[in-house]
């Protein structure tokens, strides 16, 4: 053993460092993917079978007079007539469609059958005859010949081969109005047994706010189907329907209003449940936070409003996936529990719970139900009520469930044969057995009721932690582009408004200016209605989004009005030609940045930028000398290569992209070795089912890097430099992309911003942007609503794999010990991280049920954020910071930062960076504001919104130099829950109150003046 030598180690071709993650095939996906291409669906003309010709074409057969005529002879009394005394009759002229009735009763239908000369000659005719119970064949001389089941089964009787004549032959049908297995003589009493029942069987109707159909068509949708559910309910006394949305309510009550007036006397008497407590059944991935709370403000304002009760169960059955701070924000709604089915519709991993509790990012937790049945529609048939047994995954714990039936999405709801089914099901289970006995005339509530009961006496529900992402519908995060640009500018547009609208009405500087609860009301509404689940994602026909084009545009133009009323009601008004130039900062931070100006100046020979850097409030802007040294530079450093650099980072441009971006404060590279930041990339995006909904994991396969061509200079200024690009994307489709890099300002982190102007013209195309970083860790951060998702950047599980694509805000970031990069956006929600490569999506182009989705010009600005340390406060600032960019205006002399200051400052948070005041607006209720839906309050109030950003206890003060009576922390409804300690701050300038907030705790604040 000693004193040999050592062979030296071979070189390999295999990498010591990994590339990316790789993830095992979903077989599934993959045999699906490979069904389509000699299916008849969707992609038949790209398939198979758009290259074969087809030897034989089968016409469908049709029923019309010329070749099925059809007669009836109805019996009297339900008596079953031979065929002898049945064609000893008069025949009725009778037509498909026809109803025929009641129970038990029998008719005979004559037939008069001719085959069509081109299918003489065809094989396999047969004739099908399904009107949902049994039947017999006879032959037109009195010989039976097979019989029919009806409801899909056995309908098709073989023509004969004598009829192949051309001419026409007869024969005759012996309907019976009854199932296979008989007909119910069950009353409701059927229920009244006193057996134990574990399945809990509600009626529902979803109705989608809009999918295949407009607005408009909705509110008569509602009408329809509540009228009916009304009707039901006289003649079914077990009969309880449960149904959500305020909007929908709203509008009953404006088109409809005595079928409201007999809703809610249902709701009154117990049979009528509305449910829910949100303005309409919302995404719940895309909508900000503060979105989130006016959901839920708006929903259950007006449920009490009009039936004396807030909901007290979160539904949203058909929502695509839920974000990891619901269960928070349903419990400040005053929601304990949370009901839905979507995730059974999962294509990669079978989610493990039916009952279980959910866990939001602070801790909260609501109880949480997933019907076995899988659906929200179910029939009510024998297999939907032995699915809530059979596909029960937590009966270890509980063994109940609730079964909701009902006609649904285009509305509807339970019909009698539901009903009727029902009792069917429970009086076979009370005297056979093998079947779940199931219990009407109940509540969801009360279904709830019963596992709360079991929750808090010994049953110890399992826990499910964090968001309940759906494995499906992942496109959603990007179709219908300006759509989702529109809610984001809506969101800040309001934020905004309703900020300075209560600075204005508590400042008394303007006593004619009046809180535009109204209109605020208005905007908030239509904002709220196009946050439903199939509007705001992009799963909705053209028409929606020519509805929704409208309803912005009246939501900006109102806003813009609102927003210049407001400021001149603050003594900002009016238009000066002069270089007395402000901004007006309503982040809760102080912001420092380079502002172009050129377009408010009186003179083009003047400034173009000017540094705007100050707190919260009133801002003067300093203009920037056109001779002083540049502070940042753009050249040409080697052909077709630029380099754009402040005093904090250096970047180097080549046909488009960023080849190189060093951070000089940390002497690092950012992007990984041979990289390219701001690549264009583009796949194939043909998904298995919904093409508006869903991009599938195999797309990936299919990346094709952009082209560009050269880069020149566009702007070479003392303070902002950059370049341009254009790339082609196909004959018909081009971006044009701006790089810019501004000065750097004091202690602001830099970052390199992307401008790109798109010309879009795709088919089941998709456009994405990476940024290979040189940056490595298992897991990536995801702005979500009040708070950050943790997800990882590897396939090691299939659980791993299936978030191939994911829902971001305003930013997304990877950071290792020490150091990081954001990538921040202003109106897009879908992204990755692969390893290191972060990638954005920007636009997709899917053909249905919208064949013009996403076509047309795009804006769209994103930037690259690198940073030292780890995530924290700089980037959580930035995201907000750049969807709100500071704006300069020309003001007279005395509306300067001198007399405005107070105005600003009158109202603050301090203390840990990790907290955000992201809401300040006046109460509901106070006694100048409120629209009389409830008892007013007396004085004004201020509402505060904070939210702990970073996942870390942090601990802060109120600080106000208003009147302030009382401190009360409250709910979301506003509702006061516990008074808070006043300390006068040192030197008597006003007041201050204690705060501490748990890891990404929300927090509302009501300051009584």
């Amino acid at each position: 053993m000693g004193g040999e030598s050592h062979p030296r180690i071979a070189s390999s071709s295999y990498p010591k460092l990994v590339e990316r993650p790789v993830g095992q095939h979903i077989k599934k996906i993959y045999l699906d993917r490979l069904r389509q291409f000699v299916d008849d669906g969707q992609y038949r003309i790209n398939g198979l079978k758009a290259f074969v010709s087809l030897c034989v074409t089968i016409h469908p057969f049709m029923t019309d007079q010329d070749h099925v005529k059809l007669y009836v002879y109805s019996p009297p009394n339900l008596s079953r007539p031979t065929f002898e005394d049945a064609t000893s009759h008069e025949f009725e002229p009778t037509s498909v469609g026809a109803s025929f009735g009641p129970s038990w009763s029998t008719h005979w239908f004559r037939i008069h059958l001719t085959v069509p000369q081109d299918l003489l000659k065809a094989e396999g005719l047969e004739f099908h005859w399904d009107a949902g119970n049994e039947g017999l064949v006879w032959t037109e001389d009195g010989h039976p010949l097979q019989g029919l089941t009806g409801g899909g089964e056995r309908t098709e009787w073989i023509i004969p081969a004598a009829f192949r004549d051309g001419k026409e032959h007869v024969f005759y049908i012996e309907m019976a109005c009854n199932l296979m297995f008989g007909n119910s003589n069950d009353s409701h009493e059927v229920y009244n047994t006193g057996t134990e029942a574990i399945v809990y069987a509600i009626g529902h109707c979803h109705i989608d706010t809009c999918w295949l159909w407009p607005f408009a068509e909705t509110k008569r949708k509602v009408a329809r189907s509540w009228s009916n559910q009304c009707d039901l309910m006289d003649r079914y006394p077990e009969h309880r329907f449960t149904c959500s949305q305020a909007q929908q309510f709203k509008w009953l009550q404006q088109y409809y209003p005595s079928v409201f007036d007999r809703v809610k006397a249902n709701v009154k008497k117990g049979s009528f449940h509305p449910i829910g407590g949100s303005w309409v059944e919302h995404d719940t991935n895309l909508p900000s936070g503060e979105s989130l709370v006016r959901q839920f403000l708006y929903g259950q304002r007006f449920f009490e409003s009009r039936f004396g009760e807030r909901s007290r169960t979160f539904w949203l059955p058909d929502t695509f996936g839920y974000s990891s701070q619901l269960p928070q924000l349903c419990r400040l709604a005053g929601m304990e529990r949370f009901f839905t089915q979507k995730l059974s519709w999962n294509n990669i991993n079978n989610f493990p719970h039916t009952t279980f509790n959910w866990v939001s990012l602070d801790g909260s937790q609501v109880l949480c139900h997933m019907t076995p049945a899988e659906t929200y529609t179910a029939d009510a048939h024998f297999g939907d009520v032995r699915r809530s047994v059979t596909q029960h995954k937590s009966m270890d714990q509980d063994k109940t469930s609730l079964l909701v039936f009902g006609k649904g999405d285009g509305g509807g709801g339970p019909t009698f044969e539901h009903l009727e089914k029902l009792r069917r099901c429970r009086g076979l289970s009370d005297k056979v057995g093998l079947l779940p006995r199931v219990k009407m005339n109940t509540s969801v509530d009360e279904f709830f009721d019963q596992l709360q009961a079991k929750a808090a006496k010994d049953t110890d529900f399992v826990t499910w932690y964090g968001e309940l992402y759906f494995e499906l519908h992942r496109g959603t995060y990007t179709t219908q582009a300006n759509n989702k640009r529109n809610n984001r500018k809506a969101e800040f547009l309001l934020r905004e408004i309703e900020y300075l609208a209560t600075l204005a009405t508590i400042s008394g500087k303007n006593d004619k200016y009046k809180y535009p609860k109204k209109d605020l009301d208005d905007i908030w509404e239509s904002v709220l209605l196009c946050q439903f689940h199939d509007c705001l994602p992009g799963s909705s026909i053209e028409m929606c989004y020519d509805d929704t084009d409208e309803i912005y545009a009246e939501v900006f133009a109102t806003g813009y009005k609102l927003k210049k009323e407001v400021l001149e009601a603050l003594g900002f008004g009016g238009n000066h030609s002069n270089n007395n130039l402000v901004a007006i900062n309503t982040m809760p931070w102080a912001r420092s940045e380079i502002v172009r100006v050129s377009d408010v100046l009186p003179s083009s020979n003047g400034p173009s930028y000017a540094l705007v850097s100050g707190n919260t409030g009133v801002i003067n802007a300093q203009l920037l000398s056109t001779t002083q040294k540049p502070s940042v530079s753009v050249q040409q450093i080697r052909k077709g290569v630029f380099r754009l650099s402040n005093s904090k980072l250096r970047l180097d441009v080549q046909n488009g992209v960023i080849v190189s971006l060093y951070d000089l404060e940390a002497d690092r590279e950012v992007i990984a070795r041979d990289g390219k930041a701001g690549q264009f990339v583009v796949f194939d995006d043909k998904p298995l089912y919904w093409q508006a909904w869903d991009v599938e994991v195999f797309h990936l396969d299919s990346r094709k890097e952009l082209t560009s061509s050269q880069t020149t200079i566009a702007e070479d200024s003392q303070y902002r430099v950059s370049v341009v690009t254009s790339t082609q994307i196909s004959d018909k489709s081009w971006v044009k992309t701006t790089i810019s890099l501004a000065a750097s300002v004091h202690d602001e982190p830099s970052y390199v911003e992307f401008d790109s102007e798109v010309e879009w013209q795709e088919d089941k195309k998709f456009l994405k942007v990476e940024f290979p970083v040189d940056v490595r860790n298992t897991e990536a951060s995801y702005e979500t609503q009040y708070g950050i998702v943790r997800r990882p950047t590897h396939y090691n599980t299939s659980w791993d794999m299936a978030k191939f694509e994911v829902c971001c805000h305003k930013f997304a970031d990877l950071s290792e010990h020490g150091y990081g990069v954001s990538i921040l956006n202003d109106s897009k929600y879908g992204f990755a991280t692969v390893g290191n490569l972060m990638r954005l999506s920007l636009l997709r182009a899917p053909k249905a049920p919208d064949g013009h989705a996403d076509m047309g010009r795009h804006r769209i600005r994103y930037a690259i954020l690198p940073h030292s340390g780890p995530l924290d406060h700089r980037t959580v600032r930035a995201g907000y910071n750049f969807n709100s960019p500071l704006t300069v205006t020309s003001v007279s002399k005395d509306q300067t930062t001198t007399s405005s200051s107070s105005i600003f400052s009158s109202v603050r948070v301090s203390g840990s960076k990790s907290l955000v005041l992201d809401t300040i607006k006046r109460g509901e209720d106070d006694e100048d504001v409120s629209r009389g839906d409830f008892a007013k309050r007396s004085g004004q109030s201020v509402i505060l919104r904070v939210y702990e950003s970073l996942g870390g206890k942090s601990r802060g003060k109120i600080h106000t130099t208003l009147p302030v009576k009382k401190v009360w922390k409250t709910n979301i409804l506003e509702d006061d829950e516990a008074a808070l300690r006043i300390v006068s701050s040192q030197g008597g300038d006003g007041l201050s109150v204690d705060i501490e907030l748990r890891p990404f705790e929300v927090a509302t604040y009501r300051l009584q003046l």
